[in-house]
């Protein structure tokens, strides 16, 4: 059907007026039911479709969509999602979108609350956010289907109240993946590390996925691997050192960790200080500090989650919705890159 299809066509080939057409487009006025089935069987069959886009463009409106995130200068790996967000925000700004971002220190829930509540009392047109903090998330979700805000999220997978998209990985299957990565780095039974760092296990529900995954990896596959598990806390150097130190000498047969968050560096580092060599690194994420432990051959995988694609992609879908009243995707699952040094420079 040519694009050059217009109201006024289906006006007369339905035998109304153009404004009875423009009623029913925009389910505005009253419409006799009858009028209603003609205007909707000529559109079905020109396939019509509205410029939306040229619509937009000619627009005076502003939608306001605010991003909350975790600080970026606090934590590298939500420095891409932040640039994402800003790319998204640049391409779509001739449709009127306007991004206001609000960050918050993830290590510290009254200000993600404190952030949270600011956004909602300004009543933005959507919202994009990471939901790091789930129990405290959820009450916000509610208010805003209340307030009939549209919100999308992203790294963190909620499934409670539907939002209006996610965007992100699978986090139990990326454990899976980093199950066979490890089992192909270390290919005879031995012990393994989930080492979860920085972390709040309870209120972290992707974690425990990627941790489920990993462990039904080796579970399905009947592999006879002894899976060991810490929660270390790297702001006490002293006491995550010490941490390190015990699990090493207790377990002579550890040959790897699956750190499950972006902060592989930091075991790699305190490996290079105590120069053990014969422990392998699986990880995620190309933040500066693990390439360059990629590079040195320190880390052995990383797996790529895209934060920038997250946060592009975020913004992308709330303007599809807001501004070109399309459906959008539920879920946006991206793809789990294995990065290795020999294609790490693909990447960068």
């Amino acid at each position: 059907m040519s694009r050059s299809v217009r109201i006024k066509d289906i006006a007369l080939k339905a035998g109304v007026s153009t404004g009875t057409v423009d009623r029913v487009l925009h389910k505005r006025g009253r419409v006799s039911e009858e009028a209603r089935e003609k205007v909707l069987k000529i559109i079905n069959e020109l396939n019509y479709e509205p410029n939306l886009m040229a619509r937009a463009l000619g627009s005076n409106k502003t939608y306001r969509i605010a991003a909350l995130i975790p600080d970026y200068t606090l934590d590298p790996y939500w420095d891409d999602a932040r640039l994402g967000i800003e790319n998204a925000e640049k391409d779509l700004r001739g449709y009127g979108i306007s991004v206001r971002l609000y960050r918050f220190d993830p290590h510290d829930v009254n200000i993600f609350l404190e952030k949270a509540a600011e956004i909602t009392a300004g009543k933005p047109d959507g919202i994009l956010l990471s939901p790091i903090f789930y129990r405290e998330t959820l009450a916000f979700f509610e208010k805003w289907k209340q307030m009939r805000i549209p919100f999308a999220i992203f790294n963190t997978q909620v499934t409670e109240f539907n939002p209006l998209s996610y965007i992100g990985q699978d986090s139990y299957q990326s454990g899976q993946v980093a199950g066979r990565l490890v089992h192909q780095g270390s290919p005879e039974p031995c012990h393994v590390l989930i080492a979860h760092i920085d972390e709040d296990l309870s209120n972290s529900a992707h974690l425990v996925k990627k941790e489920q995954g990993f462990k039904d990896y080796f579970q399905n596959n009947n592999l006879f691997y002894t899976i060991l598990r810490a929660e270390l806390s790297r702001p006490d150097l002293k006491a995550f050192n010490q941490q390190l130190d015990d699990i090493i000498a207790k377990n002579p047969d550890l040959k790897h960790i699956y750190v499950t968050t972006s902060k592989a560096f930091e075991i790699a580092a305190y490996l290079e200080q105590r120069n053990i060599k014969h422990i392998k690194i699986t990880g995620y994420d190309l933040v500066p500090k693990n390439i360059d432990y990629l590079n040195k051959g320190a880390i052995n995988f990383l797996i790529n989650q895209n934060p920038k694609g997250q946060g592009y992609w975020g913004i992308s879908y709330l303007t599809d919705y807001l501004v070109f009243k399309k459906e959008v995707p539920a879920l946006r699952y991206l793809p789990l890159d294995i990065v290795v040094r020999e294609n790490l420079n693909y990447f960068l």
